[in-house]
């Protein structure tokens, strides 16, 4: 202290303490003076006290005002040394650095003056103090004083003109302590952040692309700030990168694209679109290098196909083509499972687009790696199958295209029926809405024959008797009026004289007696007409009720249309069809006089040329002698009539009904079933009944009489 006290005047030290800047000012001018004399003189020893005496006494000291003349003191003896100052930096600029906490806005703004005088001088030799000032500054960005913030904007431009000339920063020292800042929210530190790596990013010399997985998060979510200037600031670094990713032979592609996967997903537009446009262009320029990340950039492509904002949805797009356009090798890091996995998931999406593009790519998946989608068949067979419910008819089309697709193996096609079956069964309403649409699309696809047979297989094993009606109800509507079905119903025509038209016959028989309304009306297709007399001579009581006569209403009013065109021209020659008109008065006989399909049958029949049809031929068709067709149980087989005979010769592929006992059976069957459901529901209501009597008070009449009333 004594060797200070030689050197500096008691005065120069007391005035630097003063509370006048002037005072200072005018002490560190002196102390400017000392300090460059005894640089001179070589006399480092004693600058070395000096300066420890600025920092002890009164840069850390606990008046204020000392320490604002101890920082205009260490700036003033570094101006002294020039340019030997670089050897006493580890003593000067950490005082300086611990200032720029100081609770006194204007210490932390003299710390600031002081460190740009102090840089002025040293250069490029304080940044092995980086790290240290780049927090400082970063800090005092957002101070709360508004001067603070000019003088530490000063030091900021000083220092990155300083950092930009300068071959001795590191930016593998830098990158991790600007990515632990990346994610703050103040507006000011943001900014601050944003033209560091601007200005570094401009340096020829400084890799920052090689970095940018490392702090770009933090500037997509800058993206979304509420300052429209950081958005800006934001926008063009990342569009600068982007154009360097354009033009470098190398990229980390792997690690940006999580990033971006999960910004394309962020609420605000802004973001999702900065996200899906690099998206796009990482797939235009990675090529093979995404295989691996082939699963996570479509899960983030298809929710923006369906994004409430046009530009992402026309970006998203064009994104996917040109994903899918890239054929790939799974053998090349392509996981196929994972791809699928992502498709599978987007079908619950309440989004129509986005759910087809889901189908789009399964398909493709389909087409192109078949072995290995059926690998992983199990894992999105049910959820294509749920998918069949889906309120698009796009979305069932391309579903059922899938399907198809996949049923091309035998297997599958068994499976895919089956599981269609279950589908109806467990859900009515699939059936009611959907049913004829799929069953429909599926004959197209696969051809009516082949779908129809299965469906009948299975149905003529079917243990839920109420299904099975209801099916083949809806089968049988649509075999009767679907246009993509015609050359079935062609075939079934032939029946009685083509041998495959009698095997489909055949092979529907035993699924339709599951409904009465159903296998007259397929006999009248097939032109078995003393048959479709002898179902309907056979209905009891049981059969004829409010659904067989909605049913029968169908059918009438079908009769009326271009399908039955052959049958109603067949009336012309009632002499050779006699089966047919019997058949035709028989649901006449069934019908409620005052419905319309009596009215409408009635009409017709009144047509019938009267003058062709005589007693005999009426006697012969009741005792069974004319247009017979069935096997009857002693093994002789009767053939039509002598007409009949003459147009189609020996009927040698006629029809063996086995006297309907095959029919009789089945309904037989429902019959027991209606009635154990009848004598169920009337022990309940009995018990409902006796309940409260049991639990009423013997000696009450009136309750009594109250308590039946109720239950009435």
């Amino acid at each position: 202290m004594a060797d200070v006290l030689s050197v500096i005047p008691a005065s120069v030290l007391r005035n630097l303490s003063d509370k006048l800047y002037e005072k200072r000012k005018n002490a560190a001018l002196e102390i400017e003076g000392i300090v460059r004399q005894l640089a001179s003189s070589g006399d480092h020893e004693k600058i070395s006290v000096l300066i420890n005496l600025l920092a002890m006494e009164f840069a850390y000291s606990p008046q204020a005002n000392h320490r604002k003349g101890g920082l205009i003191g260490l700036a003033a003896a570094t101006v002294g040394l020039s340019s030997e100052a670089s050897q006493h930096l580890e003593q000067i600029v950490p005082p300086v650095l611990s200032s720029f906490s100081d609770q006194d806005s204007r210490v932390r703004y003299y710390a600031c003056e002081a460190l740009y005088n102090i840089a002025k001088v040293v250069r490029g030799d304080f940044i092995i103090f980086f790290n240290q000032i780049f927090n400082a500054l970063c800090k005092l960005s957002a101070d709360s004083d508004v001067n603070v913030q000019s003088a530490a904007h000063l030091l900021d431009r000083l220092v990155k003109d300083i950092v930009t000339e300068c071959d001795q920063f590191s930016i593998e020292e830098f990158i991790p302590l600007l990515r632990e800042r990346m994610n703050v929210l103040n507006p000011y530190v943001r900014q601050f952040l944003v033209g560091w790596i601007t200005v570094l990013d401009s340096v020829p010399d400084i890799d920052m692309l090689g970095f940018l997985p490392d702090f770009l998060d933090g500037l997509f979510n800058m993206l979304s700030d509420s300052s429209r200037e950081i958005r800006q600031q934001a926008d063009s670094a990342l569009s600068e990168f982007l154009q360097e990713i354009k033009n470098s032979p190398s990229v980390d592609y792997g690690r940006m694209t999580e990033i971006l996967v999960q910004r394309a997903a962020a609420p605000d537009e802004f973001t999702r679109l900065t996200a899906i446009t690099w998206i796009n262009e990482f797939v235009k320029l990675g090529g093979d290098l995404l295989f691996p990340y082939y699963a996570d950039i479509l899960g983030a492509i298809l929710p923006c196909i369906s994004d409430k904002e046009e530009k992402i949805r026309v970006v998203a797009r064009e994104t996917n083509e040109a994903l899918r356009s890239i054929e790939a090798n799974p053998t090349e890091n392509f996981d196929v499972g994972a791809v699928l996995s992502v498709a599978r998931r987007q079908l619950d999406s309440e989004w129509e687009a986005t759910r087809i593009e889901a189908l789009n790519w399964i398909s493709t998946l389909l087409n192109r790696y078949r072995a290995e989608v059926f690998c992983f068949l199990n894992d999105i067979f049910d959820t294509l199958l749920k998918a069949l419910s889906d309120s698009s008819d796009e979305v069932v089309l391309r579903v059922l295209d899938i399907h198809a697709s996949m049923a091309q193996d035998p297997l599958h096609f068994r499976q895919l029926v089956v599981f269609l079956m279950h589908n109806f069964r467990v859900d009515r309403s699939l059936l009611e809405r959907r049913g004829a649409f799929i069953i429909r699309r599926l004959c197209v696809l696969l051809d009516a024959e082949r779908v129809f047979r299965e469906l009948s297989t299975i149905l003529e094993g079917e243990a839920d008797l109420d299904f099975a009606c209801v099916m083949v109800q809806a089968l049988n509507l649509i075999l009767l009026t679907s246009s993509e079905l015609s050359e079935l119903r062609e075939l079934l025509k032939q029946s009685l004289v083509n041998a495959a038209g009698k095997d489909l016959f055949i092979s529907f028989y035993a699924s339709w007696c599951h409904s009465p309304m159903a296998i007259i009306s397929l006999c009248l297709l097939a032109q078995t007409y003393q048959h479709a007399c002898d179902v309907i001579q056979s209905l009891v009581e049981e059969d004829i009720n409010s659904k067989f006569l909605v049913q029968l209403d169908k059918l009438i009013r079908l009769l009326e249309t271009p399908i039955f065109a052959y049958l109603r021209l067949q009336l012309l020659e009632p002499r050779r069809y006699t089966w047919l008109l019997k058949a035709l008065y028989g649901l006449l006989m069934v019908l409620p006089q005052q419905s319309a399909a009596f009215k409408i049958l009635r009409r017709r029949l009144k047509t019938v040329p009267s003058n062709s049809v005589n007693g005999d031929q009426l006697k012969r068709a009741s005792s069974g002698n004319a247009y017979s067709q069935i096997l009857h149980p002693s093994g002789s087989k009767i053939t039509e009539d002598d007409d009949m005979d003459q147009d189609n010769g020996n009927l040698q592929n006629g029809i063996e009904f086995a006297s309907l006992q095959q029919f009789k059976q089945m309904q037989q069957q429902h019959h027991m079933l209606a009635k154990s459901r009848a004598q169920l529901r009337d022990s309940s209501t009995s018990l409902l009944k006796e309940g409260p009597k049991s639990r009423t008070p013997r000696n009450s009449n009136i309750r009594d009489k109250e308590a039946s009333f109720k239950i009435i």
